[in-house]
């Protein structure tokens, strides 16, 4: 009961204060200091989540031998993902919406509203998954919970549809910046990934939220937990050629990341709903048994990629297993090769198994062993010389970009780890040459595909954004007289009278189906010889329609046949029974009105 109150006193007490900003400032301002509270407030969850793992991790593997330590691999990856599942079935209903296509859902569908649980659910869950050995990134995680958080925030009675996205996206972009130390990157992150449709106006609490994560970042997680490089080498334009080459090889692994993990999804999807510990069960045993082989597949494996970037290949693998090869160069550059591939797969058990977690952290893992893997052949079978350490950080953007389709963020995200912008020339090169070749091969990303292609989620087109968002069955119009094909001249006429349409809809009176349509143009010549009225039926002078729209066919589908047809309106069938017509204009007001809600709601 106390609990209660004291909730209850802390919600009034909130509402008030936003209430008194309200009257003091304007709207403008007023946005500004909410996206600093948002920022403040999401770059404290994800120091905590990322706190939380490190904390789990230290756990389970220090100061134990290397025995408990296998054991470990082959054990804790599985009790992580048990416990998740459990968590998820008994305190968030037995289902739960994953990564950074829920918030596009959110922000397409439910103006931009995420559930409260949200801002915590995931840091929980996440935490547990990852902490005890989840092969899978925390980014998404806290792109969601950052994006709950700003949308709460927004949930206030003066913020609007469109201001409530961009505390939305402040969100996500203040958990971005935190965890990686990165503001323009987390800036980029909401930009590409998120605001569809970005204006100048929200440039700034974006920035204001991005700075207020690196903030939190800086003052309150330990130098180690983040992710950064200190040391690389200047860039050299002569190995530019060899940049190219790897993004071509970043998109050919990036699409092979995608349907990997596409595939594997629907297997486990196969066994059902009900069966989601026995998909614990799988996922968790295909998981440790991946690691115990690959020893950095365990949790996001950040180090690893620092021990390639310095050489220190012995603390890939345990030596114990390895004792007979570990010194034979092709082994080991075959050995990470294989590590880049499996953590594709690793990365999709834990998600499709129950764990949570997102392939933001997994796409900059592979990419930074495919950079060295790259690197490392082209030394040994050349006489070139390539930098190793500057080619595994830039293949970490080079795979980002075509997993996530965000190039820029990729791009920005790397110079802000490496400390500097000397390698801006060959991460441009990698990301756009990977992002350019990976879009050939498909339009959206791997975790927003079905869904965009059903239109549940924004795109970057806007036009096309509006049209999928509005439903067939709000733009029917049914009020048309019908005709039988044995009604007379006479009727019809008669029929013209009672009607303000123009066309007539010729319906089969035993099925219902459309044979034809009658345009009041084309009765001019015989309506009014009263002659042909008991000799002309319906049949006599029907025609085709220019073209038929289905019940279930999408928006865009239906303007590309008005385009192509030229004709203002068209029927619509069910498996060939006639429902009613479509017009082009309707299409256009309802799409009026939708630009007018937007800014209102």
């Amino acid at each position: 009961m106390r609990k209660k109150r004291t909730t209850s006193f802390l919600l009034k007490a909130g509402r008030t204060g936003a209430i008194w900003l309200q009257r003091r400032l304007s709207r403008t301002q007023l946005l500004v200091v909410f996206s600093v509270l948002v920022g403040i407030t999401a770059g404290l969850a994800a120091a905590l989540l990322k706190t939380l793992v490190h904390t789990i991790r230290q756990l389970l593997v220090s100061n134990h031998s290397i025995a408990f330590q296998n054991q470990i691999y082959l054990i804790f990856p599985l009790i992580g993902i048990l416990i998740t599942v459990l968590l998820v079935k008994v305190f968030f209903g037995g289902t739960f919406e994953r990564g950074v296509a829920s918030v596009l859902v959110a922000i397409s569908k439910r103006s931009s509203k995420l559930q409260r649980s949200k801002m915590f659910s995931h840091v929980l869950t996440s935490g547990i998954t990852v902490g005890f050995g989840g092969s899978a990134g925390l980014e998404s995680p806290i792109v969601v919970t950052g994006s709950a958080i700003g949308s709460n925030f927004g949930k206030l009675p003066f913020f609007n549809y469109r201001e409530r996205t961009v505390l939305l996206a402040c969100g996500a972009s203040a958990g971005i910046a935190s965890v990686f130390n990165a503001p323009v990157a987390g800036l980029l992150f909401a930009i590409e990934v998120l605001l569809a449709d970005v204006t100048v106006a929200a440039f700034i609490p974006l920035i204001m939220a991005s700075v207020a994560g690196v903030l939190c970042s800086k003052i309150l997680m330990r130098e180690d937990i983040l992710f950064n490089f200190r040391s690389l080498q200047p860039f050299d334009y002569h190995n530019l050629v060899f940049f190219l080459l790897l993004g071509v090889l970043c998109g050919l692994v990036s699409v092979y990341y995608a349907q990997m993990t596409l595939k594997i999804e629907s297997l486990f999807h196969k066994l059902g709903k009900e069966s989601r510990f026995t998909k614990a069960l799988i996922g968790g045993l295909i998981l440790g048994l991946l690691i115990f082989i690959f020893p950095p597949l365990f949790g996001e494996g950040y180090e690893s990629i620092k021990d390639l970037s310095q050489g220190q290949l012995h603390r890939l693998f345990q030596p114990e297993l390895y004792a007979q090869v570990q010194n034979n160069q092709w082994f080991l550059l075959l050995f990470i090769g294989a590590i880049a591939l499996a953590k594709v797969v690793a990365t999709s058990v834990t998600l499709a198994g129950g764990g949570n977690g997102g392939n933001f952290a997994p796409s900059l893992f592979v990419g930074g062993y495919v950079g060295f893997f790259f690197s490392r052949l082209v030394n040994m079978v050349s006489d070139y010389r390539l930098p190793e350490d500057n080619f595994t950080v830039v293949g970490m953007a080079g795979i980002l970009a075509g997993v996530m389709y965000a190039p820029l963020t990729g791009v920005f995200l790397i110079a802000e780890i490496t400390q500097g912008y000397d390698l801006i020339i060959p991460l441009m090169v990698v990301a756009a040459t990977s992002y350019a070749l990976v879009r050939w091969f498909e339009q959206f990303p791997m975790d927003t595909r079905e869904l965009a292609k059903k239109g549940q989620i924004l795109t970057q087109n806007r036009d096309l954004n509006i049209l999928r968002s509005l439903t067939m069955e709000q733009l029917i119009e049914k009020n048309f007289h019908e005709l039988s094909p044995e009604t007379s001249l006479g009727k019809i006429v008669e029929a013209i009278t009672h009607t303000k349409r123009n066309m007539f809809p010729v319906v089969s009176p035993t099925d219902n189906s459309l044979l034809g349509i009658i345009l009041l143009d084309d009765l001019k010549e015989v309506m009014f010889k009263t002659e042909l009225y008991d000799k002309l039926s319906a049949q006599n002078l029907m025609k085709l329609p220019p073209d038929f729209v289905h019940l279930q066919e999408d928006m865009p589908s239906v303007m590309r046949k008005f385009d192509h047809s030229g004709a203002w309106n068209l029927p619509v069938v069910d498996q060939g029974r006639y429902v009613g017509f479509i017009s082009k204009s309707s299409v256009f007001m309802t799409y009026r009105k939708f630009l007018l809600m937007q800014t209102e709601k």
